[in-house]
């Protein structure tokens, strides 16, 4: 697609504008941001605040943020941003029940003619490629409608596609890193061990390998995602591309999951099959936002939607093949970060378990649980 308007060249200290940065995928993304030594500046929507994004925002404010207060739907106040801050780069990390909010932005960037590049809110699947059962499909049409706006406006964009959280996959929860991994039961989707069709793409080859069943997924760190992501926005190679987070090292199935967690908690849990047709019905419950998910994750693990097709299309980008030194935090890693709240706060024990069925089984020694974190 041809590029009108601004050019897709970045400056090395050009301002960026985050969108949603006290959500939980917005919060990597403003620390990695602030980390680059860039000038950052926060739109906050006005009123009333919880006191826990009170303390994000402090946060954020006392390594140098600027805040913005305003909504993104006020057209004339966002321009007015973009104007007098002279921002370059436009990440937008707001929620599902404002991704068509979005279209608002579109219309700035697109009336200022000086913004450089527009990050919309992915942080996910592929959506141009992902067909989840509804109630997903839903939020998937929304975010291709803001696609098709930002292409059709002629703005040079990045959608990051960086597949699945590093932790659990719960069915049934919004965030599954904001929950630690089970302590009684895990939930296994499917068999859980078949390595399904993986299509791949390699330096001499494409890898096919055929089977009729998903289990795999992408687990990426959130620093990762936030560090990636501003590693990748002004990069010349990723202009108008969808920019793909596959690390080898974190592609698992769900038993190789819950084994690695049993090691890092030094017990055996018991396995409960969550079949295709319990999350169907879970999807088609339209409980909100735990419907979405279930759509979300029987589209991964039963689908396949990450590995089911190649990256081999020139608007699409590896992180891996960008950055010849990039590395990924490993699932081994992230989990270690779980077990330390485990043994640093005891209560968590009680918050635990995604099933809260109470059956709680905490590690037998916490000294030896956290040498398993610390060490391995």
């Amino acid at each position: 697609m041809m590029i009108v308007g601004p050019s897709p060249h970045v400056s090395v200290d050009g301002p960026v504008l985050i969108i949603g940065s006290t959500g939980f995928i917005g919060r990597f993304l403003t620390e990695a941001c602030l980390d680059s030594g860039r000038a950052t500046y926060l739109l906050i929507r006005p009123g009333l605040t919880s006191h826990f994004k009170a303390t994000i925002i402090n946060s954020f404010q006392e390594k140098g943020a600027v805040i913005v207060h305003g909504s993104m739907n006020d057209g004339d106040l966002v321009k007015k941003v973009l104007r007098e801050r002279k921002i370059e780069i436009v990440i937008s990390a707001v929620g599902g029940s404002n991704i068509l909010d979005q279209l608002n932005l579109v219309d700035a960037v697109k009336a200022v003619e000086t913004v450089k590049r527009f990050l919309p809110s992915e942080f996910g699947h592929d959506i141009d490629r992902a067909e989840p059962v509804e109630p997903g499909l839903t939020m998937y049409m929304e975010k291709r409608k803001v696609r098709r706006a930002i292409e059709k406006a002629g703005i040079p964009y990045t959608y990051i596609c960086c597949n699945s959280i590093a932790a659990w996959p719960y069915h049934d929860n919004t965030h599954p890193a904001d929950v630690l991994p089970p302590l009684d039961l895990f939930h296994i989707y499917g068999d859980g061990s078949v390595k399904g069709t993986i299509i791949t793409t390699t330096t001499a080859c494409l890898l096919l390998i055929v089977n009729t069943h998903f289990r795999l997924a992408y687990f990426v760190a959130g620093t990762d995602i936030g560090k990636f992501t501003i590693k990748s926005m002004d990069d010349i190679r990723t202009v108008n591309k969808s920019v793909h987070f596959r690390p080898p090292s974190n592609l698992l199935n769900i038993n190789e999951l819950a084994s690695l967690w049993e090691k890092k908690i030094g017990r055996t849990l018991p396995r409960v099959t969550i079949t295709e047709d319990d999350l169907l019905h879970a999807a088609r419950e339209m409980r909100i936002p735990e419907s979405i998910v279930a759509s979300f994750t029987h589209d991964i693990f039963i689908k396949g939607c990450q590995i089911n097709f190649s990256i081999e299309e020139p608007e699409d980008v590896d992180v891996s093949s960008l950055y010849a030194d990039a590395r990924f935090r490993t699932i081994d890693e992230c989990f270690n970060d779980f077990v330390r709240k485990v043994v640093e706060n005891p209560k968590v024990f009680k918050q635990a378990s995604g099933n809260n069925n109470g059956i709680i089984m905490p590690a037998p020694n916490h000294q030896e649980a956290l040498a398993i974190a610390t060490c391995t």
